[in-house]
Parts: C-alpha cells; structure tokens; sequence
C-alpha cells in the first residue's frame, strides 16, 4: 500500500492550496519610513524656522536646528525599522525542509511545498513543517512553549482518521513551528500556511498597526499650541510696529525673530535625550527597550496583562512535597538553587534514619536521564540540608530535574548510586504515562517506575514502610489515592514512584511496590509578590493570562495576591461571552486560563475599549499578537522567542515581573521630568519673548541682539534642561493612580504656572533694562544686565521645575548632582561672555560694574520669592 500523496496529486493541490508559507508582512520601505519622521508638527515648525533663520543670515542657529530635527528622525527611524522584522523572525521560526512520502519514497522537499494529505516522518530534533495528525509514533514528544508558553513537553498519540480539525491544545497534532524533544512518528497533513495555527498568529500580527503613544498625542497638542502662539506674536509684534509707523519690512523681520525665539527648538531634542538616557537606566535594570517613547506610556500603565510562567513563577520545576512511609515531608529551596533542606514537621530530617524516603529519592534518581551538575563547593551542614551558592547546571526534561534537585538535599545523588548500572529502558509515553528503568546493583536487579498515579497505584500489590514491602490492602490504596488528591488539590503535579525486584521490563507491569509520591509545582517569584502589591498600592490592575489549567491558575494566582475575591475565567467561557458583555465584566476577573492566542489578543483590545492603557507580558508565538497590539508589548529576554521580542516594545532580561514594575515606576518618573522640563523650557521662552514684545510696544532700544537671544538658549535650554530629565522619582511617586491617557500636557495647573512663571521672568529681565538705562550705563551695560538678569532667573527657576508641589525653599537641591554640574557650567557661560574680552566681542557685552551686577543678581532673585508667596493652584 502506497504511503502518502503521489507527485503528481502533489501539484495539483499545491497549485490549489498555494504554498506553506506564513502571512507576508506590509513592508515599508526605508525611505518612507524615514519621510514619516517629518510629519510632527513641532517638526515641521523647526523646519520652518530653520528656513527662516537661514534667510535671516543666522546660519549658526538654523545649522543647530537642522541637526536636531535630523536627531530626532534617525532615531525615530531606527526603532521603526526595527518592528518591521517582527514577521520575518516569524518565518525564520518555520521548517525550511521536511522528509515526506511522495510516490511512495520517502524524500527531503522544500516545506513550501508540502499540501494537505501528505505524509511526513519526524523525529527528536525536528522542526514540524506543517499542522498534522498523528498516523503512527513510539515515545513522541513535543514542545509547544512557543505556542502555549508551557515548557513541559507534550506526550503525543495517534488520531482518529476523519480529525482534520487543527484546534490547538490536541495531543494527536503535531503544530507548525514546535520541536519534537523524543521519540519518532509518522503524521499527515492537514493545514498548511497562514492555515496552520502558526499561521494564524502571523495573519493577526500583519493586521495591527502600531499607533502614537500618550506621549506622542501630548508633544503634538504641544506643537500645535506653539505654532498658534509664534504666529500670534509675529502678527501681534508686526501689527503693534506697523501702527507706531516703523518700516513694514523691518517690522516683519522683528516679529518673525522674536517667533523663533518662542520655539523652544531645544524641546524634542531634550525629550529625546530624557528619554534615551532613560532607556540606559531602565537597561541597567534588566529592561531592554525597543521603542523609545514605550518608556513613558509605561508610567500610564492601568492593566499589566501578564504571563505566569517565568513570569510571575519562575518557570522551574521544583519538588516542594514528598510522601514516603506515611509521612508528608517538606522540601525547601525554590527552582534550581543549591541550597535547600528536607523537613518533617518543623525540624530538618535525616534521610538516613528514613528508609522509605531514601528509596523514594533514589528511584526518582535512577529512572530519569536529566543530569545536574556543579562546579562550587558544596556544605552539608547536617543530613536533609545542603549549602552552596548560585545554581545547578542542569540538562533534561524539567520534571526529572525538579527530582533531581529534590534528591540532592539528602545526598542521593548519580554518584552516590554509581554502583547501580542501567540495563534497559522504557521511556514515558503518552499512552502508558510513565517510564521504567531496568538496572543492577551487584546482584540485584530491579525496575524503577515514575508516572501518574493514577496509572501506577492499580499496578502496585505493595508498599514500602519502614524499609520493608507490606501487601497492599484496598484501605490503603484509598488512603494513598486520597493523599494524590489532596497533594493535586494545591495545584501539586504528583508523581508516584514504584520499584520491583525483577530481571525484565516486561516482568514489571504489575506486582509493583509503592514508594511514595513527589508533589511538586512551578513557584511563585518571592519578588513578584512585592511588585503585585506595589501595583496595588498605584492603583493598576494586575491579570494573569495563561494557557495552563485553571486549577493551577488559580493557585498561583492566590500565592501570587493576585485573586482579591475576584474569579477565574477560562477561554470556552470567554468563547461564549459577548463583547459588551465582557467589556462590562472585566473588572470580575483576574485571571484567565486556558487561553489561545486569539483570546489574549480579544482580551487586550477589551481593556484597551474602556479606555485602559494596556501593558501585555509574553514569551511565546502565541503572545506575539497582543503584545503587538498592547500600548506597550513585553517579551521575556531568556525565555521568550525572536518573535515575541520583535514584537515587543520592551524586553525582560531576567524575566521578573518585578522588573517589569520597576519599569513602570521609571515611566511615571520619565513623564515626571518631562513636564518638568517642558515648563522650564516654555517658562523661559515666553520671559524671552514677553521681554522683547514688551520692548517693542514700549519704544525701548532693543533690549536683547539676536546674538545675545542664541546664547540664552544655548547657555539655559540645553544642559540644565537635560539635567532635569535625570532627576530620580519623586517620594510618593508609585503611591499615585495612573495618568489618563487622554490628560491634557499642562494638567494640574501646568499652563497657569508656566505663564506666571514667564511673566515674572519678563517683567524682572526688562526692570533690569530700564534700570541700568536710567543708571547711564548705556544701552550696552543695559543690554549685558538684562542678559545677565535673564539667565540668572532661569537657572533659579531650574531649581524650581525639581517639583510641581514645593517651591524654591523647600525642593531638595543636591539629590540631582548633574543639573548642579550643568548649572555651574551655564554659570561659567555667562560670566565668561561677559568679562573674557574675546566673548564680549562676539556677543557686543560689557564687563558690568559691582552695582549693576547686584542690581541685576537681585532682580533675578525676586522672581523666585515673588513666585513662593503666590500660592500653588492646583
């Protein structure tokens, strides 16, 4: 009987079907991805101003606005870019070849060209090519994680014949995209391309667009509001002159100087800075980021969708009970950490004194081929406990590596058992959901079974106790099945242990003496804990979406602190449930369990419909959709996929949920700054402008050169601007609900302090002027104080912006040594500007008198004490 499809039947379907291949990306070219960087208004604004400035003759200041528009656009190109290799590392996760039956030979194709209904063979270390039903196999195992985010290897079993439904979650498919870890089997085809499960994921990646962040929303409001208010002095300043009787063009040239002084050209660039310098801190943290602006929208975080397994557990197997000889022990140390201890009760136990349980650990030990090893010197400080730094080495299948790590605590190990000789195996299956191995000791020669103790306990006609095999009676098989149960019922996966002295595999199906049982579970991080209650105390809402059981779910969840009263909700209920309805019901829930890609997806955009800002944790292909589709994406840096990580905005390094908090907590202070910043900068410009307009409209001499307004800019909106971006978070700072996203820019009384703040910096910069006039220091002297007086005041007020609720007298001044630093060197400008003689030159300067420079140093002061008797209104 011929095997598979025949060539030409293979065509014919091919030509049908097309190829399997996953869904093409939208690519963009480069140039127009680096085009759409100039469509910001504030970008556009600085572009026009560099027109400007260049046909004003001012080629300095229109140079420095050129480089930093280009700045801004390349960086904002290179994290576009970067998105759009999200799909390829998509593809790249496929089978490039696969062994397939046609006419009947077994041959190596192209797995584009695989079809419906052809057969194919895989083994350990393949790749599947396609979706496909399982036709024949022996031990076949497969990884899924990249699917359903579970480590734990998935036993596999033959199908019924008319299964062509490629659902996810069956143990009779093989999926697109897995790895097969043992065994071999033979499968037919029965999806292919974006019709594949893995194809699926790629059609809803390539159908979500990425959209501007708050941050974004808020710089354009920005940009539009500068661009009316440069447009009003120039007609304002324009009209006022025209009506005085001064000369048309002259008075153009006046009011389109003093509207690029109004442009803080200074603000992306800073922004961009901030952010940056952000990203080096937050990486220092263990938090890559991929995209710059995901920086803040994090600190607007209201729902962290996050992933259980190496997330907020972490993602080790680890024995944490044992039951041998009637008695429940206790095993401590989390993951696969040396140090550890085994306890009865509350007193550590010596293993040796306990025969049951040193059986027990050492056939746990002798039936597994995973391996652990060390290099570090280990302590035994009494028997049942061990000491040594960091972690095991470890090789194999997680769940033999938990009992591996458990028998270590007592000193059972591979060495300590190197006179037992393994002689035959028969691995786990599926089907038989356990694994036996033969091996000698001398003349001894028993079989070592562990499985499912539901499989296991029928088989058993003894148990150990004391050292010594008793006959199995039908009350203790219900006792022992009760403690299964009860070790299952906290969400335990429990292995039950056999041996039986015999000389075949085949002799030991049955008449097996029972050891005991291992319960063991996937901990909960110690310090996710803390950062769920941190989340807590800000008011954002933590979910947990996992494709695990629900009972599991919810157990972690509980340890977690996640539940609070709330339920568990599984993805066939949220099949059934409308999407008005789970909008309206989403706050009952805080854990959903038995999820697919398609319902985290649905999840985020529900949270993302009521107006929450949405951050969503992943490793898998199966996460890559909502985390594509979050206002900010988070992949784990050692367990997640190139796919998961180029769709995301953020990149775990260590995996901790706690670090992703920390992230937040950076996100709120990055937004912090920013207003901080944003109001010094338009606090400063509008004193620039308000001092020139006033000038004008006043018949004053002009009170500052062009040159002298390049200088203010360059001395006080760049270092000390930069600086305020690296001030460290508030005190209070996680204690606070987070920002709507929808939350006007100059929320808080924002606009009102910045224009007093303006005012008050103009008034006191023109007194100055018009002081030192009447004092007969000429219009130079005149001119340097007014500079002088203008810096001074805006590197007081720089200290000022450190916080939006305290004022100069009581903001802390020395926990920011940068902006310190950056203000004395602004110091250094001015004063070197105004008495090295060179500079006086450049930037027509006079050295001033001890009385003009005190009048200015305490006209400069005012403004400050003026502003704290004003009270705050917020």
């Amino acid at each position: 009987m011929q095997i598979g499809l025949t060539e030409q039947q293979a065509q014919q379907r091919l030509a049908q079907q097309g190829e399997n291949r996953l869904a093409a990306a939208k690519r963009k070219r480069p140039l127009s991805i680096f085009l759409g960087q100039f469509r910001d208004v504030m970008v556009l604004i600085l572009l026009a101003a560099t027109v400007i400035s260049a046909l004003l003759g001012e080629i300095t200041d229109a140079v420095t606005i050129i480089l930093i528009v280009l700045l801004n656009a390349v960086l904002g190109f290179v994290q576009e870019y970067r998105t759009e290799r999200t799909l390829e590392a998509l593809s790249a996760m496929t089978a490039p070849t696969a062994r397939v039956f046609r006419d009947g030979t077994l041959t190596t194709r192209p797995a584009a060209e695989l079809v419906n209904g052809d057969v194919i063979r895989v083994e350990a270390g393949d790749r599947v090519p396609a979706d496909c039903r399982i036709l024949r196999c022996r031990g076949l195992f497969a990884e899924e994680s990249v699917l359903t985010g579970e480590s734990v290897p998935v036993g596999k079993h033959p199908g019924a014949p008319e299964d062509t439904d490629n659902a996810p979650g069956k143990d009779t498919l093989l999926y697109t995209g897995t790895g097969i870890t043992q065994g071999a089997g033979e499968a037919v085809v029965i999806a292919t391309g974006t019709a594949t499960q893995m194809g699926q994921i790629s059609s809803m990646l390539s159908q979500i667009e990425a959209g501007r962040t708050p941050l974004q929303e808020r710089l354009g409001e920005l940009g539009k509001t500068v661009a009316i208010i440069c447009l009003a002095v120039c007609l304002i300043v324009f009209g006022a002159g025209v009506l005085r009787g001064e000369p048309v063009f002259d008075m153009l040239l006046t009011g389109i100087t003093i509207a690029i002084a109004a442009i803080p050209e200074g603000l992306p660039a800073t922004v961009t800075i901030a952010l940056a310098l952000a990203v080096n801190r937050m990486l220092r943290a263990n938090a890559l980021v991929n995209r710059l602006h995901a920086v803040e929208t994090l600190g607007c975080t209201s729902v962290i969708c996050s992933d259980k397994t190496g997330t907020i557990t972490e993602n080790r197997m680890t024995v944490t009970r044992l039951f041998a000889g009637g008695e429940l022990y206790e095993v401590r140390g989390s993951g696969y950490r040396i140090t550890g201890e085994i306890r009865l009760g509350k007193e550590i136990c010596n293993p040796a004194a306990k025969p049951d349980l040193t059986a027990l650990l050492r056939c746990g030990v002798l039936c597994s081929n995973a391996a652990i090893r060390t290099d570090r010197e280990i302590r035994c400080r009494q028997r049942g406990s061990i000491s040594a730094a960091g972690d095991w080495q470890v090789q194999g299948d997680p769940t033999e590596i938990a009992l591996l790590v458990a028998a270590s605590k007592a000193g059972v190990t591979a060495r300590s058992l190197s006179g037992w000789k393994r002689m035959e195996e028969e691995p786990f299956d599926s089907d038989t959901r356990c694994m036996t191995v033969l091996a000698r000791s001398g003349s001894r020669c028993t079989a070592f079974c562990k499985g499912a103790a539901d499989v296991l306990l029928p088989r058993c006609a003894f148990y150990m106790q004391n050292g010594i095999p008793q006959p199995m009676t039908p009350a203790m098989r219900q006792s022992l099945t009760a403690q299964a149960q009860l070790l299952s019922g906290r969400a335990l996966r429990v292995l039950a242990l056999t041996e039986k002295d015999c000389d075949s595999l085949s002799a030991a199906e049955y008449g097996l003496t029972f050891l005991g049982f291992s319960g063991m579970e996937d901990p909960v991080r110690q310090e996710a804990k803390e950062a769920i209650r941190r989340c807590r105390s800000a008011q954002i809402r933590t979910v947990m979406i996992t494709g695990d059981h629900p009972a599991t779910a919810k157990a972690v969840a509980a340890q977690a602190g996640l539940l609070r009263g709330r339920q568990v909700l599984t993805g066939a209920e949220l099949d059934d449930m409308p999407e008005e309805t789970l909008r309206r019901q989403l706050d009952r829930y805080s854990v959903f369990a038995r999820v697919s890609p398609a319902h985290k997806l649905r999840l985020v955009r529900a949270y993302r419909s009521r107006g929450e800002i949405v951050t969503m944790t992943g490793d898998g292909v199966n996460d890559a959709p909502a985390i594509k589709e979050a206002d900010v994406g988070v992949a784990m840096g050692l367990t997640g996929t190139d796919v998961a990580k180029q769709a995301a905005d953020v990149i775990l390094l260590d995996d901790n949920f706690a670090t992703l908090v920390g992230a937040v907590e950076q996100g709120r202070c990055i937004y912090a700054n920013i207003r901080k910043f944003v109001r010094y900068l338009l606090s400063c410009n509008i004193g620039e402008v308000l001092t020139m307009f006033l000038g004008i409209l006043m018949g004053m001499p002009m009170v500052l050169l062009p040159v002298q307004l390049l200088l203010v800019n360059l001395v006080t909106d760049g270092l000390p601007a930069i600086a305020l971006g690296l001030e460290p978070p508030e005190r209070g700072n996680m204690e606070k609900p987070p920002r709507r996203p929808e939350e006007s820019f100059f929320s808080g009384g924002l606009l009102g302090t910045i224009l007093l703040r303006g005012v008050l910096i103009g008034l006191s910069t023109l007194a100055c002027f018009s002081l030192l006039l009447h004092m007969g220091c000429g219009v130079a002297g005149a001119r340097t104080g007014a500079l002088t007086t203008l810096v001074l005041s805006q590197l007081l007020h720089v200290f000022e912006c450190k916080s939006e609720q305290k004022n100069i007298f009581t903001v802390p001044y020395l926990n920011n040594g940068k902006l310190v630093l950056a203000v004395l060197a602004s110091l250094l400008c001015l004063f070197g500007a105004i008495y090295v003689p060179a500079l006086q030159t450049v930037f027509s300067t006079v050295a001033l008198s001890g009385a003009a420079l005190l009048r200015a140093v305490g006209l400069s002061l005012a403004v400050p004490l003026v502003a704290a008797l004003i009270p705050k209104g917020r």
